[in-house]
């Protein structure tokens, strides 16, 4: 059996799009990272299956969005949980990661006025993260104890995501997860 010939398409960034890319390299398979500068979004906007970024392609078929995109890399090379039960607890996890992605955006991108960003980011780094990890951490020790993963005994897609999600957290913030050790040595 031939395996697929996989291409990802996204800015010229990480983004949405590295949790399908660590999943893909994690398990060692070849994809075509098709990157592309925010200029030439135009080109590739009509092509896309919701006219939005990142999607998978997948022997010609194109898969957008993020976590549809990564459970299905997930499923395919056997990261995605051995139990309906585990993928459920990956799926958990990456759709509690998208939430905080979604606040951050709001604030980072969406929000124009200046005040109303610096109000939205404190809040979000001073109560709305802090708690989201506080559950992260039981969700994370809940399964082995916290030394392991979060769902199962290997890596699913919500490692990935909830990587993906401290790349960028810490870089406002480096010691953002001192106060969760098991998420610190997750990652």
């Amino acid at each position: 059996e031939k395996m697929p010939a996989y291409k990802v398409y996204y800015f010229n960034a990480r983004g949405r799009a590295e949790p399908t890319r660590l999943l893909l390299a994690a398990a060692g398979v070849p994809f075509e990272d098709v990157r592309f500068e925010v200029e030439k979004w135009p080109e590739y906007k009509p092509k896309m299956p919701m006219g939005q970024a990142p999607v998978l392609e997948v022997d010609g078929t194109m898969i957008c969005q993020s976590a549809a995109m990564a459970r299905f890399v997930a499923r395919e090379t056997g990261r995605a949980g051995k139990t309906n039960l585990e993928m459920a607890q990956a799926d958990m996890i990456v759709n509690g990661v998208s939430d905080m992605i979604n606040i951050m955006i709001d604030y980072h991108y969406s929000e124009p006025d200046e005040t109303r960003k610096a109000e939205k980011k404190k809040k979000f780094f001073d109560t709305t993260l802090p708690q989201f990890l506080g559950h992260f951490e039981k969700l994370l020790v809940a399964n082995n104890g916290g030394d392991g993963f979060f769902a199962g005994d290997g890596l699913t897609h919500a490692e990935t995501f909830f990587l993906c999600l401290y790349e960028s957290i810490s870089k406002e913030n480096p010691n953002v997860l001192s106060a969760f050790p098991k998420l610190a040595a997750l990652v």
